[in-house]
């Protein structure tokens, strides 16, 4: 059985003590294809960011980073500009075919809050090997707005998958014949290629700048903020706009896409080469994302930028990203959006769900 490892099978995990807790898992933390994970009841302010690399267990390399521990148990205050490192509630003992990949949720993509895996011996960020066994700890670094946390919040989740999964280009051109992944001219190449959308079919408003000083976020606190005391509106009339250094947008892209139900998918830069501006992917794509099974009709892909060193000038359907299929190792017993809470289906230009329509 090879592919991504849809959520009955992420049951059976936990039942067979390959994914363990601090306390039980709930049923919403499984999702079609991806376990949310729990934060605990401790963060580490550290120095800067580090992977354990080698044989070296993250917990001693923290003593090396490690600046004070903030206790999360009444909720705590994680700064704007400052590096954590939180134990999860999760832990892993993957059998030796099973690998994982874990990445932040759309919601806390959207608030440019950096959350990034981190495992004993790890060398890179967010990559699980086959055969792990071990602890789970989330790097947090909030980078637009200071955020409120509890044990227990989901920032990031983890996807598990047996063999290879990736679906060719042929086989996403033979699947787009038979039924649409994006619309339009669809764009192949190492994934499905999407653009920005720059020129929106009624009025100027293209996206979203957070603002640089702003009060706390409580990411409990759903529907609860004025998006003007956070964001200030991004316009254009012309098919483009200049992205300032070190500036944080939220944009939206030019396509709608579909995830059949045995599928996954996760967006990746399109070119390394550009250089001039940073698109961070949050969160994964779930089967039946945007698909008619679930009650879509394809949904647009939101994007976070961050520019670099130079203002750089992003022009209406300039391709910035791309989709990367995987084929799921079997069907979910549900499909995102339908049946659940999904914030995000059949979304266009969107901000996280903190804030107010």
């Amino acid at each position: 059985m090879q592919g991504v490892l849809p959520d009955h099978i992420i049951r059976a995990m936990i039942d067979r003590g390959e994914i363990t807790a601090a306390l039980p898992p709930t049923a919403d933390q499984i999702q079609p294809a991806s376990l949310d994970l729990r934060l605990g009841t401790t963060a580490y302010r550290v120095r800067a960011s580090f992977l354990a690399g080698g044989d070296a267990p993250v917990a001693e390399r923290l003593t090396e980073f490690e600046m004070h521990k903030v206790d999360l148990t009444g909720g705590a205050v994680l700064e704007k500009g400052c590096v954590y490192v939180v134990p999860l509630m999760e832990a892993l003992a993957l059998p030796d075919n099973v690998s994982a990949v874990a990445n932040a949720k759309s919601s806390t993509g959207r608030l440019d809050l950096l959350t990034r895996a981190i495992t004993d011996g790890g060398v890179e960020f967010d990559r699980i090997g086959p055969g792990y066994t071990g602890p789970l700890y989330a790097e947090i670094c909030p980078r637009s707005f200071s955020v409120l946390v509890r044990p227990g919040m989901r920032l990031n989740q983890v996807r598990f998958r047996s063999g290879q999964a990736v679906l060719s280009d042929a086989d996403l051109r033979a699947r787009h014949g038979e039924s649409p992944l994006v619309s339009g001219i669809p764009v192949i190449d190492d994934g499905l290629g999407f653009s920005v959308d720059l020129q929106p079919a009624t009025g100027d408003l293209v996206g979203y700048r957070a603002k640089p000083h702003t009060g706390v976020i409580d990411l409990d606190r759903i529907a609860g903020y004025d998006p003007a005391d956070f964001w200030e509106d991004v316009r254009s009339s012309e098919g483009r706009i200049i992205l300032d250094p070190g500036a944080f947008y939220i944009l939206v892209s030019r396509e709608a896409v579909t995830i059949p139900p045995d599928c996954a998918a996760e967006m990746s830069p399109y070119l390394a080469m550009v250089g001039e501006f940073r698109v961070h992917y949050a969160g994964f794509f779930d089967p039946g994302f945007g698909h008619a099974k679930a009650g879509g009709t394809g949904a647009r892909g939101v994007l976070e930028v961050r520019c670099h060193e130079a203002p750089f000038v992003l022009e209406h359907g300039q391709v910035v990203g791309r989709l990367v299929y995987e084929k799921m190792a079997a069907l979910p017993d549900r499909l995102y959006g339908a049946d659940m809470a999904s914030n995000y289906q059949g979304q266009g230009l969107k901000l996280s769900k903190h804030f107010k329509m």
